[in-house]
């Protein structure tokens, strides 16, 4: 099963532990975790249900390339991390 985990920075906004859910794409995984923590959706998705620009997903250490439709494949036992972009100068 694929393991979820978020940066501080996003836990900081909303508690999201490190999860372990099923899924073998980039969706079903996330909304696995939606499922269970329906608040942290609009933190990483945007209304039309894509990655919002400040956030990066990464599946066993590789960026995503599917932004819009989240098919991007989840190998079973990967590593997912979703990062919440910081600014400032």
């Amino acid at each position: 099963m694929p393991r979820v985990t978020f940066t501080p920075n996003l836990r900081r906004h909303v508690e999201c532990e490190t999860v372990d859910v099923p899924g073998r794409t980039v969706r079903e995984v996330l909304d696995a975790v939606f499922a269970g923590n329906p608040r942290l959706r609009g933190y990483v998705l945007d209304d039309q249900g894509a990655v919002r620009h400040h956030v990066s997903i990464f599946v066993a250490g590789g960026l995503i390339a599917d932004r819009a439709g989240l098919g991007d494949a989840v190998p079973p036992g990967a590593e997912v991390h979703v990062l919440q972009a910081l600014s400032g100068g």
